[in-house]
């Protein structure tokens, strides 16, 4: 089974990389670019058959050890 975790920053959380790449963006001509937030992606594969059971594995993960769960939410999506 195939899963993905994207974890971004809580709202109100400061995000000088995402500030970083909009200042990037507009030095490039990008000027429509109001706001930037940057996060990480995880992919992962299981050896799970049950969707339930395994986005309960995956949340697991993420509150132990995927996502710092004080600054960072996170979202788990079965694939397949």
């Amino acid at each position: 089974m195939k899963a993905r975790v994207i974890v971004t920053l809580k709202t109100g959380v400061l995000d000088p990389q995402g500030q970083a790449i909009e200042g990037s963006l507009e030095g490039l001509g990008f000027s429509g670019v109001q706001s930037v937030r940057q996060g990480k992606v995880f992919d992962l594969e299981l050896s799970a058959t049950d969707p339930v059971s395994a986005k309960a594995e995956i949340e697991r993960m993420c509150e132990k050890l995927l996502a710092n769960t004080v600054i960072e939410n996170y979202a788990v999506e079965i694939i397949g």
